[in-house]
Parts: C-alpha cells; sequence; structure tokens
C-alpha cells in the first residue's frame, strides 16, 4: 500500500516505505492581501523544516511540477534543496528551480508523454487544460522565461502550461488532476483505481459544463475513489486551522455537495482529506 500525505492546494506526498515523491510544493502560503498587492516572498523556511521533519521526508527523490503558480511551485526549491530530490517540470519550472538554487543537473525538463522510474514508482506525463482565468489568475500561458529568484513577486510565478501525472505503482494506478478543467479525448485508454481530482471552480460551473468534467475524468478513468483537492484556502497557513476559499471565490460546500452527487449516482468512493493527514491507499 502507498502512504498519502497531503497538505493541501495539490501538494502531495507519495510514500512506498522505500521512496517518497513529491507532486507540487507549496508550504508557504502568503496571505491574499500579499497575492493582490504582488508582494515579494521568500519560502517559509520554519514551516517546510517542521513539515519535513514530522511527516519524515527523508527519501525524498522527485518533486513533480504540474504548473508554475506560486500556489504548485513556490517551495519546490527549498525542499528539493533539504532532501536532495530532483525537480521535474515544464521549462517555467526549471526556471524557478535556477532561481532557487538548484543545480541543472538535478532538474528535468519534461513534456507531455514523459515518462519517468523513481523506485517503483513510474510518473506517466499529460498535458492538461488549467481552470478558467479568473480576477485572480489570468496569466494562462505565460511563461516564466528567465530564473526566477526569491523574493519573488507572487504574480511572478506564470502558469508555464499545466500538466497531470498518472502513477503506475505495481498493480496500482492514479492520476493526479490538479486543475477544474480538462482537453476532450485526452484520458482516452488511462485507467485509474484512485483520482486526484482539482474542483476549484466547479461551483460555479453550469450543468453542461460540470457533465462534461465528470465524463472526461471520473467516467474516463473508471476511478473508483475520488478525492477532492484545490479546495482549501491556500493563502491560509499550514499552522491554522484549515478554512476553505473565500465565498466570492468559490463556495466549498457547493463543490462537495456537486462531487459528492456525482459520485452517489455513480457508486464511486468519495473521501475527504485533510490537510496534513495521511491515507494509505
Amino acid at each position: 500500500m502507498l502512504k498519502v500525505t497531503y497538505f493541501g492546494t495539490t501538494t502531495l506526498l507519495f510514500d512506498d516505505g522505500e521512496d517518497q515523491v513529491l507532486f507540487d510544493a507549496h508550504i508557504t502560503r502568503p496571505s491574499l492581501k500579499k497575492y493582490i498587492r504582488g508582494e515579494k516572498e521568500h519560502t517559509n523556511t520554519a514551516m517546510c523544516d517542521e513539515l519535513i521533519r514530522l511527516h519524515r521526508i527523508d527519501r525524498l527523490r522527485a518533486i513533480f511540477i504540474s504548473h508554475t503558480h506560486h500556489d504548485h511551485v513556490m517551495d519546490a526549491p527549498y525542499i528539493a534543496r533539504q532532501c536532495g530530490a530532483k525537480i521535474y517540470g515544464s521549462e517555467s519550472a526549471r526556471n524557478v528551480a535556477l532561481g532557487g538554487g538548484i543545480p541543472e543537473e538535478q532538474i528535468v525538463v519534461f513534456e507531455h508523454g514523459s515518462s519517468f522510474v523513481v523506485g517503483d514508482f513510474k510518473v506517466n506525463i499529460l498535458a492538461s487544460q488549467h481552470s478558467k482565468p479568473t480576477i485572480l489568475n489570468n496569466d494562462l500561458g505565460e511563461l516564466i522565461a528567465e530564473p526566477l529568484a526569491q523574493p519573488a513577486g507572487l504574480r511572478e510565478y506564470k502558469e508555464g502550461g499545466s500538466y497531470d501525472f498518472f502513477i503506475e505503482h505495481g498493480e496500482q494506478k492514479i492520476l493526479i488532476r490538479p486543475s477544474f478543467n480538462y482537453i476532450k479525448g485526452q484520458l482516452d485508454g488511462v485507467q485509474a483505481d484512485v483520482l486526484f481530482l482539482g474542483v476549484a471552480g466547479i461551483a460555479k460551473a453550469d450543468a453542461e459544463t460540470e457533465k462534461n468534467f465528470f465524463a472526461e475524468t471520473v467516467e474516463k478513468t473508471s476511478a473508483k475513489l475520488v478525492i477532492p483537492v484545490h479546495w482549501d484556502n491556500f493563502f491560509s497557513p499550514l499552522d491554522r486551522p484549515i478554512v476553505s476559499m473565500p465565498r466570492f471565490v468559490e463556495k466549498t460546500e457547493m463543490v462537495f455537495f456537486k462531487v459528492a452527487k456525482y459520485c452517489e449516482a455513480h457508486d464511486v468512493n468519495f473521501l475527504i482529506q485533510y490537510p496534513r493527514t495521511s491515507i494509505r491507499i
């Protein structure tokens, strides 16, 4: 069995007892006020160190980055330095890593169709689609063209292209879909037992968009267990009680209701995992 620890947003640590693989890396969680103002920010090294210690992150081999908004990549360089892990991601992720002092030999640039073996993990890279732009997020397709060093403006972390991760470990198959969007037909032939599903935005979706999203994710993969991600307020620190997104952005209770209702109707298990907790799958 795999131990999966959730640190909020889309940051997930997979551990099979031998090797650890991290998907996305966002621990610092600067405030919404700082984000709106475009303030410069450093990684919260004390918080990263505490979680590395508490969760025994001592066999970390790889950090895979789904896209390069700050809430997915900001802490990857520091964690990689502390743990000796490689960073895998887009060219934009490479520039975040370089700006964070990671040497070239510790960085792997991927593209759609890339596949990597890390211990007994096989991680397959699938091009994906970020959720639709909002007033807080309107830089889709923009790249981070130069090394980005901290302190960096939170809006300097451009999207840089989005990816899903299809993970194979023995007989287990897991898909991480970080964003509420899809590329039609992209998951044809991809079967997963567990689906970590980005749900930020679903509350405001119309019935047709919602139906198509579920058809292109849960239905296509034939997942038996759906675990939502990207539902918590990533502007609220991890050393405080976890809260949902501000209501002007999202109505999280409606998000959970819509996903749960779909899973109920299609005989799919549904689990909400609280940040800083672990489950075994």
